[in-house]
């Protein structure tokens, strides 16, 4: 079997088609990134607006009323964290697409110089040569496709998400925050951090005795560390009713109950550490109210979705199901011969039996006791039942004997016996 010319024509469509698919997605990945990394960073200055704004309000003595209100401004500042959150993880989706279309692009190349090196000039190829190439290049092809229907999932994603965020952005550019804004110092996370980088800014181990501080310089593999909230503040969580305030790792980090708590400040360390179960206590009770942090700041383990108790701690749930599955025990039908015999010896025995039956009388006869063996039936009629009365019950009454002897309390007295009998017809009046 060979390729005739026809098989040509579709490969020069082929080619076409690969020349053109890659760079229109190249082109697409290129927009859904700058689209993503627009959105990302329109999400963080709003996210550093809400910041700036919200600890200005919580280090002033007496912190001016607002409209909207500080509670309204940290739900908004979950939504966007929220937000950047799943941004991000739009962003690794758009890097995996482009490693992908760069090794597709490596195996697109490898194929097609295989491929000339096997056709060159010749008229008509063997099969088994080419095929295995044209596989591959099918392959390639449906990796292609995977990633344009990737892409698109990815911008419907995006634009599934920017309602939420205007709703959030509308709060942050409210016009009776612009006076606080002008006030606040509005920083980045990384300016925030660099600024409280230093020996000075680092907790005193010295001050807690009980509890345990790790840091970055001292400790072995630090970056391996999971640190509880996704390395938000524990105590501004607690103590500041849900404000998400990222963590300076350098100044320290607590060790308590298998766990690592970091702290955006050196003051807001030394307070949790003198009762950390009160300050978790807040957060759990925090994130009862806002459930979006559950799972922003992975606390299924912390969060109980049954009880009351603000307090329990639990395991991550499980997501179990019942599951069956039936088999027949004979799912075909089956086709067994009794009579089949394998053993040549016994299809001989049953052959020589059939042969002498043919020889053989089969008489029978009836004698006298055979005759009287046989079923026999009698029908009677049953003995009616019947009652008779032969007697009558009859009883009289009469009146009991009553004597009584007077004198017989140790008194002078003759004794005296003194009849009290009923005749007989007063008692039968009586009674009647």
């Amino acid at each position: 079997m060979i390729v005739s010319s026809t098989g040509y024509m579709r490969l020069e469509i082929f080619l076409v088609l690969f020349c053109i698919v890659p760079s229109i997605l190249k082109s697409a990945i290129e927009t859904t990134s700058q689209t993503i990394e627009s959105e990302l960073t329109k999400t963080l200055q709003q996210v550093y607006k809400l910041t700036a704004i919200l600890l200005y309000i919580i280090g002033s003595p007496h912190p001016p009323p607002t409209n909207p209100t500080p509670l309204l401004m940290k739900h908004a500042l979950i939504n966007l964290r929220q937000h950047q959150s799943y941004i991000k993880v739009l962003m690794g989706d758009i890097l995996n697409c482009v490693h992908l279309v760069s090794q597709l692009e490596k195996d697109y190349d490898s194929n097609m110089s295989q491929l000339k090196e096997t056709v060159q000039s010749k008229t008509a190829v063997p099969t088994a040569q080419v095929y295995p190439l044209f596989v591959a290049l099918s392959n390639v092809w449906q990796g292609y496709q995977d990633n344009v229907v990737m892409l698109s999932v990815l911008s419907n994603l995006i634009t599934g998400l920017r309602p939420f965020f205007k709703q959030a952005v509308a709060v942050a550019d409210s016009e009776s925050l612009h006076t606080l804004l002008s006030e606040a110092n509005v920083l980045t996370d990384e300016e925030r951090i660099t600024q409280t980088c230093g020996d000075e800014f680092k907790v005193d181990i010295t001050k807690h005795r009980k509890a345990e501080f790790i840091f970055p310089e001292t400790t072995k593999n630090f970056d391996q560390i999971s640190i509880e909230f996704k390395t938000y503040c524990a105590y501004c969580l607690g103590a500041h009713d849900r404000f998400l305030l990222p963590a300076n790792m350098s100044l320290g980090v607590l060790h308590y109950k298998g766990r690592y708590f970091g702290f955006s400040s050196k003051e807001a360390a030394d307070v949790f550490a003198s009762d950390p179960e009160k300050c978790i206590s807040m957060v759990i009770a925090g994130a009862r109210k806002s459930p979006e942090l559950i799972n922003l700041l992975s606390m299924h383990h912390y969060v109980s979705t049954s009880g009351t108790d603000a307090s329990s701690l639990i395991r991550a749930p499980v997501t179990k199901r019942d599951n069956g599955t039936q088999t027949d025990t004979h799912f075909m039908e089956s086709n067994i011969v009794k009579s089949y015999e394998w053993n040549e010896w016994e299809l001989r025995r049953k052959a020589i039996r059939l042969t002498n039956l043919r020889t053989k009388i089969t008489n029978s006869t009836q004698t006298e006791l055979s005759h009287y063996k046989r079923d026999n039936a009698t029908q009677v009629y049953l003995p009616k039942e019947s009652e008779t009365q032969t007697k009558r019950d009859h009883g009289t009454s009469v009146p009991t004997p009553s004597v009584y002897i007077a004198g017989l309390r140790g008194k002078d007295v003759p004794n005296n016996k003194v009849d009290l009998t009923m005749d007989i017809d007063t008692h039968n009046a009586i009674t009647d």
